[in-house]
């Protein structure tokens, strides 16, 4: 066994010296990076791969103090730093406080910047919390966690594995080039089949709405009616999780809870307390914003009541669909509860407070995920309990770290960006989302299609998150990913059925390799397109 998997008995910290001034400096560059695309491709990268190979590289100085990364758990800390500094710039921070700054609200910058930047902290801490209960498994796919993981370990042992990971890779930067979506090629082969097939035939339904139906399911409100009752469903779905599992408790029913290394206890407290702290930071955007003056006493409770249930649902969809399929719909349904909120009658300024501070959640608890399932695979699958969540306590710490220099980058640098008119494009379409108005026709719209949304998740159940991911589909316009994923499907099945089980591996190393590949080309592509 290699020196770098030995470390059974103690996990490597985020704060020794060397490994926090990595993270530091790695997390200023995540931060800028991110930063820089949102503002001029409208997208964000997962820097979770770039990470992992910078560890790898300064493993392979010649220098005594280095060789210590050699250690697959001390990259993973490296890795788990970069992309949560990433993803916390540009889509919790910069997005949100972009959204007041194009509806010429500069005063209301501050304020949301404060409101945000804790809701960013409680989403990443409330998936540490919810992460490998019954809800969101660590055994589930998480397929850019799986990828990373497969990186790393390739790097470390080297030998068959790292040939396979390599041809993957090679593939899929091929596949990129040809403007292939082999992330999505590479998830059809390790995510739930039942899951992702609703997923891509969604995309398809979006994509040829037009010239099959000769309507565009976007202006008539369609995705987000599904996309409503789907998640309505999904978080009754959870909340009878909870009530059974205490159900069986107290009747003396055995738990299996021993499946995994969280317990009802952590899942029920999470919610308990996560729903409070959201209502908490609603009230204190609320009050920094100065929107209690527009509202009556009632109107206000109204607010922070929908703002905290708004902001939970929306980490619940985001994380469901990151952890099947690999991709969230954060834009599309932090827009769903802008139009909710627009039909209820809120202000102006409590609306541009709610979509920043619901559009802030759900990125972030999306991203630690797939890390801590990088994680999850690095340290054994959970083979020691003890070990393993000792790991998980040093990936969040790498990640609250980053986050703060996250918030540190956006904070003196924003006004240069905002000054250019450099803004996130999605927050161009809230700002005029909110212009617009929504008329009642758009509720009954919403109403309408909630309903096959609710019944189609209620189906599938919890475990299959159908609703869902059909919903994420058909709010996504991108129809020739619905044809990759349904191909990579069709593959995986024939090749389980000719070859077994045992192609399992292989094709999930593969797989790592399509996504890896892909993410490598997607992100050096678009950090030459946003330097010209």
């Amino acid at each position: 066994m290699k020196n770098s998997n030995n470390e059974t008995k103690k996990h490597p910290t985020a704060f020794e010296p060397l490994t926090l001034l990595i993270i530091v400096a790695l997390g200023i560059v995540g931060a800028i990076i991110g930063l820089q695309l949102i503002t001029s491709l409208g997208i964000s990268a997962n820097t979770s791969i770039i990470g992992a190979l910078f560890a790898m590289i300064i493993a392979r100085i010649p220098i005594r103090m280095f060789i210590k990364f050699r250690s697959v758990h001390r990259q993973n800390i490296v890795q788990t730093a970069i992309s949560a500094a990433t993803f916390g710039a540009a889509n919790s921070l910069l997005l949100p406080i972009g959204i007041p700054f194009v509806m010429g609200m500069p005063e209301l910058i501050i304020p949301m910047f404060i409101g945000v930047t804790c809701a960013m902290f409680i989403d990443a801490i409330l998936l540490y919390k919810f992460f490998d209960t019954k809800v969101f498994p660590a055994k589930e796919a998480w397929p850019p966690g799986i990828a990373t993981a497969e990186a790393i370990k390739a790097g470390d042992e080297g030998g068959n594995r790292a040939k396979l990971l390599g041809v993957g890779i090679g593939i899929g930067i091929l596949g990129a080039i040809l403007k292939i979506p082999m992330s999505a090629f590479g998830v059809a082969f390790i995510g739930n089949i039942w899951a992702l097939t609703m997923f891509g035939i969604g995309l398809l339904l979006r994509g040829y709405s037009t010239p099959l139906l000769g309507i565009d399911l976007n202006e008539h409100y369609i995705p987000h009616g599904f996309m409503i009752g789907a998640g309505l469903v999904a978080l009754i779905q959870v909340v009878f999780i909870i009530v059974k599992k205490k159900k069986n408790i107290i009747q003396n029913h055995p738990s299996d809870d021993q499946l995994f290394t969280r317990s009802e206890k952590d899942l029920s407290q999470g919610f308990g307390y996560g729903f409070i702290a959201y209502t908490a930071i609603a009230l204190l955007l609320a009050l920094l914003g100065g929107i209690i003056t527009d509202m009556s006493f009632g109107m206000l409770i109204g607010f922070m009541l929908f703002a905290a249930f708004a902001a939970f649902v929306h980490e619940l969809i985001v994380g469901i669909a990151a952890m099947h399929s690999g991709w969230f719909p954060a834009f599309a349904v932090a827009l769903i509860t802008l139009i909710i909120g627009m039909l209820i009658g809120f202000p102006t300024t409590a609306l541009a407070i709610l979509v920043g501070f619901s559009a802030s959640t759900g990125v972030a608890f999306a991203d630690m995920g797939y890390d801590l399932k990088t994680g999850y695979m690095l340290r054994g699958n959970g083979e020691d309990p003890k070990f393993e969540k000792n790991g998980r306590r040093q990936q969040l710490y790498a990640g609250l770290i980053a986050f703060g220099v996250a918030a540190i980058v956006v904070l003196l640098s924003y006004n240069n960006y905002f000054m250019q008119d450099l803004v996130p494009p999605v927050d161009r379409v809230y700002a005029a989302t909110i212009e617009a108005g929504v008329s009642t026709e758009v509720a009954k719209q919403l109403v309408l299609w909630a309903i096959p949304g609710a019944l189609l998740q209620l189906i599938g159940g919890p475990k299959r998150q159908m609703g869902v991911l059909f919903s994420t589909g058909l709010l996504i316009f991108y129809p020739i990913a619905g044809w990759t994923v349904l191909a990579g499907i069709l593959i995986r099945s024939i090749v389980l059925k000719v070859k077994g089980k045992e192609a399992e591996i292989p094709m999930s190393i593969l797989a790592a390799g399509f996504i890896a590949g892909d993410a490598l080309y997607n992100f050096f592509n678009s950090i030459i397109k946003a330097s010209k």
